[in-house]
């Protein structure tokens, strides 16, 4: 099943986001994977350790196309946190190193079906790497779009992500607010919950977009505080995690009650997993 064959890819570069965390830019050594949609992930494969789901954080357009072995390609960029075997050595990949990628699987977060609304973009932690091709779309077509306002919760200031462009993003109009759970010396922002920035945060609930990406702890009281401002369910987008497998909802391994999330997400309308992802361990 071709599906299933990893496409060798090279890295290009590899960027130190935080002491855990680094982005990869990849181009194809030879056939290039189809085309993604923001909010679509892959499976990395590091080769003689195993292979895991790691969400696209690019555009497509992450260093251009290049020209892989059977023609030009996206350049894929992909961030990935150190948490086992798999993420460690895929991390520790440097430039001119092969990894394979299988892939775009899942949805998508539709940000062209979002046009004329406000845009709030609500991350936690590593949750603002899946977020990123949303920030990206907007600022790319920032005139189909009204308020664009993105809501950043990390655990400390060291384990924020992407300091130097969401500065820029600011710079370029869209609204953005930063908390953290623990401050540190240097710390001159919010301290808290993500929540308290959704509270306080302008936007039109009734002509509103939320795409939401973190913790499922912090998907779950997100989405309550957006629906509390009346932002209604069906308008809340939500990237679940699982442990996947296939990829191609063959093994089962990401049953999400009726749901398999590689197939039928990762990102999914509020309303149809509010129920879901209360239920423990399920």
């Amino acid at each position: 099943m071709t599906a299933m064959l990893p496409a060798p890819y090279r890295v290009i570069d590899r960027h130190e986001e935080t002491y855990d965390t680094v982005t990869l830019r990849l181009e194809p050594v030879g056939a290039a994977i189809p085309d993604f949609r923001p909010g679509q992930f892959t499976m990395l494969y590091a080769f003689g350790v195993g292979e895991v789901p790691i969400s696209i954080s690019g555009d497509g357009s992450g260093g251009g196309r290049t020209a892989g072995g059977d023609g030009a390609g996206p350049v894929l960029v992909q961030t990935l946190r150190a948490v086992g075997a798999v993420t460690r050595a895929l991390c520790d990949a440097r430039p001119g190193m092969t990894v394979g990628v299988r892939g775009p699987y899942g949805s998508d977060w539709d940000v062209a079906g979002a046009a004329g609304q406000d845009l709030v973009i609500v991350a936690g932690g590593i949750g603002l790497a899946p977020l990123r091709p949303v920030v990206l779309a907007a600022l790319a077509d920032r005139d189909r779009y009204r308020r664009v306002v993105l809501l950043v919760g990390a655990r400390t200031p060291r384990d924020l992500l992407f300091p130097a462009e969401i500065a820029a993003w600011r710079e370029r109009g869209i609204e953005v607010a930063v908390t953290v759970d623990q401050a540190d010396a240097g710390w001159t922002g919010d301290v808290g919950l993500v929540t308290a920035l959704v509270d306080r945060a302008v936007y039109d609930p009734a002509r509103c977009a939320a795409f939401v990406c973190g913790p499922e702890v912090m998907m779950r009281f997100t989405a309550r505080s957006l629906l509390r401002r009346g932002v209604p369910a069906h308008r809340i987008r939500v990237s679940l995690e699982r442990d996947m497998k296939c990829g191609v909802g063959l093994c089962g391994h990401c049953q999400l009650g009726p749901l398999l999330v590689c197939r039928d997400g990762p990102v999914v309308r509020y309303d149809g997993v509010a129920d879901l992802i209360v239920v423990k361990e399920l």
